[in-house]
């Protein structure tokens, strides 16, 4: 009997112990108040990650994330930075390690973007203030071997979604950017001059919704460029107003008339670089305009987002004043 009660404490003893440990391994815990970045470097061991999650507050102890590797010990726990913002229990904080659930910023830029567009969407990621991304863009010595004559690194900060360390700096992410663009460019750019075609493309690509247009607007800019025509492009008015930090959302007479260098409609020939960052539609369509002899286009008012092409200044004044008619009768 005495042995029967001995065993009996025993193995009420042993499942106390086994709830509590259940117990600490489930339960939510968070001793902190704001969100908590652990960097586990590589190779960092178990037991270091234990003590260091213990440290920083995201466990209450070390030995229930130990006591869950004992369970789990088949998982592999990856290293890198996670974020911890909610109360979680030592087996949640385990499995979350081991998928690999790395904190990082992901930055979409989309086709057409400027510098301007980048920075802001840096600045409310919260990775970077955007004068500072600015600052980085604004020194073309990145792609100086690529483009001598780039006045910044417009154009080459490719369009792409990028996923970004809370480490990352100005300087890295143009480097990251930049770099995306330079493999594309061996893909497709051959021999081609690097500083005009991506000038060109990125005028298509603001000017261009639809892809099948690009190629004929292509088009409509060389032609004039071969002949020496102004290329009366919108969208380089707007750059230049931004560069002045002037842009007031609209384009004004005083914005026509302004005399910066970026002005396609006071300057013939291409501006001094690019005005966004081209996708590979847009440079292709620079690289291979379409076989037309159109000088001009102007947007349809049906808000499809194509364009009127025509070969002579009277068409194009016809679909101007179609256009304003559409406009005005839709108001």
């Amino acid at each position: 009997m005495r042995l029967l009660r001995i065993l009996g404490v025993a193995v009420l003893l042993l499942g106390v112990a086994a709830g509590f440990v259940v117990y600490q391994v489930a339960t939510p815990y968070a001793g902190f108040k704001e969100p908590v970045f652990v960097d586990f470097a590589k190779g960092t061991g178990t037991r270091q990650m234990a003590d260091l999650l213990a440290h920083t507050g995201v466990l209450r102890y070390a030995w229930p994330f130990l006591a869950v590797r004992a369970l789990r010990s088949s998982a592999a726990l990856q290293a890198g930075e996670y974020r911890f913002q909610a109360p979680d229990s030592p087996w949640d904080v385990y499995d979350r390690i081991a998928r690999g659930d790395i904190f990082y910023y992901e930055l979409k830029v989309p086709e057409g973007k400027n510098m301007f567009d980048i920075a802001a969407a840096v600045e409310r990621l919260g990775l970077l203030p955007a004068a500072q991304f600015l600052a980085a863009a604004r020194n073309p010595a990145l792609v100086r071997d690529l483009d001598p004559q780039a006045p910044t690194l417009e154009g080459y900060l490719f369009p792409d979604t990028y996923r970004l360390s809370r480490h990352t700096t100005a300087e890295g992410l143009c480097r990251i950017m930049t770099g995306k663009f330079r493999a594309v460019w061996r893909g497709i750019g051959g021999d081609a001059p690097v500083h005009g075609t991506v000038t060109l493309a990125s005028l298509v690509e603001k000017e261009g919704k639809l892809a099948e247009e690009r190629p004929l607007i292509a088009a409509v800019f060389a032609r004039r460029l071969a002949i020496g025509m102004k290329l009366d492009c919108d969208p380089t008015v707007i750059y230049a107003a931004l560069l002045e930090g002037n842009y007031s959302g609209a384009i004004h007479r005083s914005d026509l008339a302004s005399g910066n260098a970026y002005n396609t409609y006071q300057h013939a020939g291409l501006p001094p670089g690019p005005i966004a960052n081209p996708g590979v539609p847009s440079i292709e369509a620079a690289l291979h305009p379409a076989n037309a002899d159109y000088l001009y286009f102007v947007a349809r008012a049906d808000g499809s987002g194509g364009h009127n092409f025509s070969s002579t200044l009277s068409a194009h004044e016809t679909n101007v004043s179609s256009y304003r008619r559409a406009i005005a009768h839709r108001q």
